[in-house]
C-alpha cells in the first residue's frame, strides 16, 4: 500500500487512541471485537465506532465481520502511528519522496527541523515478494501464531541493534537514530547501490575492500548472509558501505560456512561479470587452500579474535553453551570444559535418580503400611468364634446392635483400604491417570442417562 501522509495532519488525538486500541487488542487477537476496541479507547459512548468510521474510510483499519465484528490495523495504520512516535519525539518533522523499494521494506526521505535528510525504513514482512518468513528467518523461534505487523516489528529492532553495534566498532554503516514499531530512521548514504554502477576507476582495491569486510564481519563472529551488489553502497570517491542487516548470524550458526561462502561468491562472480574481473578457478579442485591461493578466503581460516558481537547481540545460531564456552575461555579454563559439564550432566543425573528411588521406596512403604492395616482388620473381623465368643471369652450376640455397625463400620473400612491400595499401586507402575472432576459426566443423550442410573446402582 502507497504510504500517503497527507491524510496524518487531519487526525485528532481520539482517532490516534483507537487505533492504538487496535493495536494493543492485536497482541492476542487476530481481528480485536469492536467491543474490545471500545473498551481499551475508553471513549465516550458512541464516539469509537464514529472513529472507526472515520479509520474506514482512510485504510488505516481493515474491518471484518466473517465470525464476528471486529477490527485489524492495516500497513498504513501501523505506518501512521511510528511516524506519530517519531515526529512527537522531534526526531524529523516531514516525509519526503520514495527513494527505495525491496522485498521486505520501503525506504522513503524524511526531514529534520533544521533541513536536514535523513532516511526512514519502513519494514513490510508479508507482501508477496517474500512470505518465506518462517523459513529464512529466525524471528518466530518457538512460536507456532503470528502477524505480519509483528514480525516486521521484530526486524526492524534486529536492523537498529545489528546497525548501531557496528557503526560503534568502525564499521561502514549508515548512522542509527532512532526505532518506533516497524520504522528504523538512519542516516542518508551519498552514494549508488553497486548494481547500477557500470564503471570504477580501482577494481581491484574496492573487492579487496568489500571481501575485506566480509572477514572482518566474521572475525567479529557475524556473518551477513545477503552481501551482494544490491545492500553495498559506493559514492563518488568509492567508499563503500554497507546496510541491509536484519538477517545476519553468528559463525556458530550451523549453516554459517555455506552463508559466508555464498557471500564471497556473489561477491567475486558480480565482479566477473560486470567488471571483466576474471579469477582462475578452473584448474584448481575447490579446496580450501586453492581457494586461498586465488584471493578467496576461507571461512575455516578466519580467527574470531576481533570481539563477540554475536554474544552482544544474541545473534541467530548464537546459544547459551557458546556463550558458556567463550566465559570458559576468558577466565582460562577452556581444557576443562568437557570434563566439567559432564561432571555436571552426571550429578544432575545422580539427583534425578536418587528422587526416583525415595518415590518408589515411599509407595512401597505405603504399601506394606495397607497390608498391615488389612491384615489387622481382618483379624479383628474373624476375631469372633463359632460359639459367637471373642478371645477374651464374652459372649457376642447375633442381635446386638452394635455389633451390626462395627460391622458395617469395618466393611466400610476395608473396601476404602482396598482402594487405597489399588491406587498406590497404579501409582507405582505409573499407569495412573487423573482424570477432570468432570470426567463422568457425559454430554447428554442415552449416554449421559446410563452413567446416571450406573451411579445409582453403586451407591446400592
Amino acid at each position: 500500500m502507497k504510504l500517503d501522509v497527507n491524510s496524518l495532519r487531519y487526525l485528532s488525538k481520539d482517532d490516534f487512541r483507537v487505533l492504538t486500541a487496535v493495536e494493543m487488542g492485536m497482541r492476542n487477537h487476530e481481528i480485536v471485537p469492536a467491543e474490545l476496541v471500545d473498551r481499551i479507547a475508553g471513549l465516550r459512548h458512541g464516539g469509537t465506532y464514529k472513529v472507526l468510521k472515520n479509520l474506514l474510510k482512510h485504510k488505516l483499519v481493515h474491518h471484518d465481520s466473517s465470525k464476528y465484528d471486529g477490527f485489524r490495523l492495516t500497513y498504513l495504520g501501523y505506518d501512521f502511528l511510528a511516524i506519530k512516535t517519531l515526529v512527537n519525539r522531534g526526531v524529523f518533522n516531514a516525509v519526503g519522496r520514495q527513494i527505495g523499494v525491496g522485498k521486505e521494506s520501503d525506504i522513503f526521505e524524511v526531514a529534520t527541523e533544521d533541513g536536514t535528510i535523513l532516511v526512514m525504513k519502513l519494514h513490510r514482512l508479508g507482501r508477496m515478494s517474500f512470505r518465506a518468513v518462517k523459513s529464512k528467518r529466525d524471528y518466530l523461534k518457538h512460536r507456532n501464531s503470528y502477524n505480519w505487523l509483528y514480525l516486521s516489528r521484530l526486524a526492524a529492532l534486529k536492523e537498529f541493534a545489528f546497525m548501531k553495534a557496528l557503526g560503534e566498532h568502525g564499521f561502514p554503516v549508515p548512522d542509527a537514530i532512532d526505532c518506533n514499531r516497524h520504522c528504523v530512521v538512519m542516516s542518508l548514504v551519498q552514494g549508488y547501490p553497486l548494481v547500477q554502477v557500470q564503471q570504477l576507476q580501482n577494481t581491484d582495491e574496492v573487492l579487496e575492500t568489500i571481501v575485506g569486510l566480509v572477514v572482518r564481519l566474521a572475525e567479529h563472529g557475524l556473518i551477513h548472509c545477503d552481501f551482494n551488489e544490491f545492500n553495498i553502497m559506493i559514492d563518488d570517491n568509492e567508499k563503500v558501505t554497507m546496510i541491509d542487516f536484519p538477517q545476519m548470524v553468528s559463525v556458530s550458526h550451523r549453516n554459517a560456512k555455506m552463508y559466508f561462502d555464498r557471500d564471497i561468491e556473489c561477491i567475486f562472480k558480480f565482479f566477473a561479470k560486470r567488471f571483466k574481473l576474471v579469477y582462475e578457478d578452473d584448474e584448481n579442485d575447490g579446496t580450501e587452500a586453492d581457494e586461498e591461493e586465488n584471493g578467496r578466503p576461507s571461512f575455516s581460516s578466519i580467527a574470531k579474535s576481533a570481539g563477540f558481537l554475536d554474544r552482544e547481540l544474541a545473534a541467530s545460531g548464537f546459544t547459551r553453551k557458546d556463550q558458556d564456552d567463550i566465559e570458559k575461555f576468558v577466565e582460562g579454563g577452556t581444557e576443562q570444559t568437557d570434563i566439567t559439564s559432564s561432571e555436571d550432566e552426571l550429578e544432575e543425573q545422580g539427583q534425578a535418580e536418587t528422587e526416583t528411588d525415595a518415590h518408589i521406596v515411599q509407595n512401597m512403604d505405603l504399601l506394606k503400611l495397607e497390608d498391615q492395616n488389612d491384615e489387622k482388620k481382618s483379624e479383628d473381623v474373624t476375631s469372633c468364634n463359632e460359639n459367637g465368643e471373642n478371645d477374651d471369652g464374652i459372649l457376642q450376640p447375633e442381635q446386638n446392635s452394635e455389633k451390626d455397625s462395627d460391622n458395617e463400620s469395618d466393611d466400610e473400612l476395608t473396601k476404602r483400604l482396598h482402594r487405597q491400595r489399588r491406587r498406590a499401586v497404579a501409582a507405582l507402575q505409573g499407569s495412573r491417570r487423573t482424570g477432570s472432576r468432570n470426567a463422568y459426566k457425559d454430554k447428554g443423550g442415552k449416554s449421559g442417562h446410563n452413567s446416571k442410573v450406573q451411579r445409582q446402582f453403586c451407591k446400592w
